[in-house]
């Protein structure tokens, strides 16, 4: 029987390689000129699928020579090379990553958005860094058949709804056939451009009149999956916890 970890790094690696520039590159160059683009993406999606630090991540992969094979590597980068790596990936590449595990996409999405604390040690250590960050938002676009989250927005400052919903959905508008939001995405331009992409907008209404209740009734079957969206970030809340510990992202 076939381990699941390493059926897990090969996808990985399949679609690591579909989102760099140079997916031919070497895993692991002669010479040591560092590790290929793709290798260090699907060693962060194993850190993450297992659940663990870089560094007890690296460790477990260094008693694992079955994913090492499927990766092509002889060797395993420091843990701080790993994190300092994550630090200069563009969030672009991310995003294209976080598609391509996601290709089992029904069309049908919700967005939502959440926040997560700045975890911090101390307040001493958040002065001395001149580090004024609280929380940062995150807002996901989630499949509500598959709950894969095929984008995600996040930001420190308090952007609005309204602004960010079109921003996540312009990305992938040729994937979606519909999109269910909240009252906080209740913009007319915002219906206006789902529909000129094809896409259904199940988007409620904020209520100033008795056509807005009407609208809401008409959707209220479809829309509510929205809350699917709701159910994948308590459960990444519940796995990883609610706060983030990066000093950037």
């Amino acid at each position: 029987m076939t381990s699941e970890i390493p059926i897990f790094t090969r996808n990985s690696v399949a679609k690591a390689k579909q989102v760099v520039a140079t997916p031919d590159e070497p895993a692991d160059p002669e010479g040591g000129s560092g590790f290929a683009e793709w290798a260090m993406l699907t060693l962060h999606a194993l850190r993450i699928e297992v659940g663990k630090s870089y560094r007890v991540t690296l460790d477990l992969l260094s008693e694992m020579p079955a994913v090492l094979d499927e990766i092509g590597l002889t060797r395993l980068p420091h843990y701080t090379v790993l994190r300092d790596w994550f630090e200069t990936i563009p969030t672009e590449t991310w995003r294209a990553f976080l598609g391509r595990r996601a290709e089992k996409r029904t069309g049908h999405a919700a967005i939502d958005s959440t926040g997560f604390d700045r975890n911090q040690p101390s307040r001493h250590y958040a002065t001395r860094l001149h580090y004024r960050v609280r929380a940062l938002k995150v807002t996901a676009l989630v499949d509500v058949e598959t709950l894969y989250i095929t984008n995600i927005h996040s930001t420190t400052s308090k952007k609005s709804d309204q602004r960010i919903g079109p921003q996540v959905a312009r990305r992938n508008a040729g994937d979606l056939r519909s999109l269910a939001a909240d009252r906080g995405y209740d913009a007319k331009a915002f219906r206006d451009e789902l529909r000129e992409h094809g896409v259904r907008p199940l988007i409620k209404h904020r209520i100033y009149s008795s056509l807005d209740h009407a609208h809401n009734c008409m959707n209220s079957d479809d829309y509510n999956k929205r809350w699917m969206s709701e159910t994948v970030f308590s459960s990444i809340k519940r796995t990883l916890g609610a706060a983030v510990r990066a000093r950037s992202w």
